[in-house]
C-alpha cells in the first residue's frame, strides 16, 4: 500500500504544470487604486482637518443629546439593520462550515445479513469510517478565505446600512427642526398681518387709504395661513416617517431647536487619499466581493489538479485506502468543464475589479460634491442674513411712511412678503448646510460603530 501511494503521488506530480501551482496559494491584495487621489485637486480652499471627520463616532459628531438618543433607538430597532445583522450571522456560519473542511469527516454505516426477524440467525454489522481530503493544492484554504471575505462583506454591508440609517435619522431630525422654525416664522408673520389689517382699517376710517388695501392685506394673511396649515401637515408626515425609521409606530417626536444646533468640526479640502475612502463600508463591501472572486478563481484553478482523499476504517487504521487514481481520472475527464469554469471565474473577477474601482470613483465624486455643497451653503447663509437685515429695515421704513401718508399699502405688503420669503429661505439654507455636512460625514464613511 505504501509503495502504491508513492507511485501515485509521483505520477500526480508529473501531471502538474508547476508554473501555475504558486497562484493557488496567493492571497488577495489591493492594487491600482491610487488614481482616486487625483479627484480632489481642483477643490476650492476649505478648512483642513488633521484627521477625517469619518473617524468620529456618530455620538461625537452629533452634539444634540436628543438626536443621539433617537439614533441609538434606530440602531436597536430598525428592521433593515436587523436583517443586515442576520446576514452577518449567516456568513459566520458559512465561515465556520468552511473551516471544518480541514478536519476529517466520520460516518457510520449499518448492515444486516441472515434470516428474517424471528426466523434464523441475523448478523448486524456497524462500520464506522472516516474520510479526509488533503489540501495539497489549496482548494480548501481558498474556500475558507473566500468565506472569510464573504463574512467581511456582510459585515461591511451591515455597517453601510447603519451609516445610511444614522445619516437618514439625523437628516430627518434636522428637517423637523427646519419645519418647526418655518412654522414659527409663518405664525409670527400671521400676527404681523393681523396688525397690518387693523392699521389699514384705521387708516381707511381716517380717509388715508381705501377698501382695496384692506382686502389685499386680508388676502395676504389668508395666504400665510394656508402656508401654516401646509407646514402642520408636513410636520405630521415627517414625524410619521421618522417613527418608521426607528422601527416603531407614529408618535410625537421630541426635538430641540434649529438655532441651538452647532457643528464645531472642520472638513477636508484637497487631498483625500484613497486609503480613507476605502474605509467606507460600501467600498469595503465592493472590495470583499472582489476578494471572493479572486479566491473563486483560485478554487477553479485547483480543480485542474488531482484531489488526494484518504478514507479508512476507524477500527483499523492500518487499512487506509488511497483513492488518488479515481480522482485523477475524474479530473482528466472533466478538463473541458474545468476550463469553462476557470474562464467564468476569471471573468467574474474582472467584473468585480471594475466594480470596486468604480465604487472608489463614485465615493470620490460624493465627497467632492459634498465638500463644495458645504462651502456653497455656508456662503448662501451669509447672504441670507444680510438680505434679512435690509428687508427688516425696509419693512420698518415703509410702515412708518405709510402711517404718515408718504407710501402706499402696496409697498408695505411687498416689503413684508419679501421679508417672509427671505426668512423662510434662510431657515431652508440653514437646513441645507446641515444636510450637506451630514452628507460629507457619510460620504467619508462616518456613521457606523468603529469600536
Amino acid at each position: 500500500m505504501k509503495r502504491t501511494y508513492i507511485i501515485l503521488l509521483a505520477f500526480a506530480t508529473l501531471l502538474l504544470p508547476g508554473c501555475g501551482v504558486s497562484k493557488l496559494y496567493t492571497q488577495y491584495e489591493r492594487e491600482g487604486v491610487e488614481f482616486v487621489d487625483s479627484l480632489y485637486r481642483r477643490l476650492p480652499d476649505l478648512k483642513q482637518d488633521s484627521t477625517s471627520i469619518a473617524s468620529l463616532a456618530w455620538k461625537d459628531f452629533f452634539d444634540d443629546p436628543i438626536l443621539q438618543e433617537w439614533i441609538r433607538l434606530g440602531i436597536e430597532h430598525n428592521t433593515d439593520l436587523a436583517v443586515a445583522r442576520l446576514r452577518v450571522e449567516q456568513a459566520q456560519a458559512s465561515l465556520w462550515e468552511a473551516g471544518r473542511a480541514f478536519f476529517p469527516g466520520a460516518s457510520v454505516s449499518f448492515s444486516t445479513s441472515g434470516g428474517f426477524p424471528g426466523n434464523g440467525t441475523q448478523t448486524f454489522r456497524m462500520a464506522p469510517t472516516f474520510s479526509w481530503e488533503a489540501d495539497i493544492f489549496g482548494k480548501v484554504a481558498n474556500s475558507k478565505r473566500r468565506a472569510a471575505a464573504a463574512l467581511e462583506q456582510s459585515d461591511a454591508y451591515r455597517q453601510a446600512v447603519q451609516a445610511q440609517l444614522v445619516a437618514t435619522i439625523a437628516e430627518s431630525y434636522y428637517r423637523l427642526l427646519m419645519l418647526d422654525e418655518q412654522l414659527a416664522i409663518s405664525e409670527r408673520t400671521l400676527k404681523t398681518w393681523e396688525e397690518n389689517i387693523s392699521t389699514l382699517e384705521a387708516l381707511k376710517r381716517a380717509g388715508k387709504t381705501n377698501e382695496a388695501a384692506v382686502l389685499q392685506a386680508k388676502a395676504n394673511r389668508l395666504d400665510v395661513q394656508n402656508n401654516v396649515y401646509n407646514l402642520y401637515q408636513k410636520i405630521f408626515e415627517a414625524e410619521n416617517s421618522f417613527a418608521a425609521l426607528l422601527g416603531t409606530v407614529p408618535f410625537k417626536i421630541e426635538r430641540g431647536k434649529l438655532g441651538e444646533q452647532t457643528f464645531q468640526h472642520d472638513y477636508f479640502s484637497g487631498g483625500v487619499p484613497a486609503a480613507i475612502l476605502s474605509n467606507r463600508p460600501d467600498v469595503r463591501q465592493a472590495e470583499m466581493a472582489l476578494a471572493q472572486a479572486f479566491y473563486a478563481t483560485n478554487i477553479s484553478r485547483a480543480s485542474f489538479y488531482p484531489r488526494l482523499n484518504l478514507t479508512g476504517d476507524m477500527f483499523n487504521p492500518a487499512g487506509f485506502i488511497l483513492q488518488l487514481t479515481a480522482s485523477l481520472s475524474q479530473q482528466l475527464y472533466a478538463k473541458g468543464v474545468n476550463k469553462a469554469n476557470l474562464r467564468r471565474a476569471e471573468a467574474e473577477q474582472s467584473i468585480a475589479t471594475y466594480q470596486f474601482r468604480q465604487s472608489l470613483l463614485d465615493a470620490g465624486v460624493e465627497v467632492n460634491n459634498a465638500l463644495i455643497a458645504v462651502k456653497t451653503a455656508s456662503s448662501r447663509m451669509k447672504i441670507d442674513r444680510k438680505q434679512i437685515v435690509h428687508l427688516q429695515a425696509a419693512v420698518w421704513n415703509t410702515q412708518l411712511l405709510m402711517k404718515h401718508g408718504n407710501a402706499n399699502y402696496l409697498e408695505v405688503l411687498s416689503a413684508q412678503q419679501k421679508l417672509l420669503q427671505a426668512e423662510l429661505a434662510e431657515v431652508s439654507d440653514q437646513f441645507e448646510e446641515i444636510r450637506n455636512i451630514i452628507n460629507l460625514y457619510h460620504a467619508l464613511g462616518g456613521g457606523y460603530d468603529m469600536e
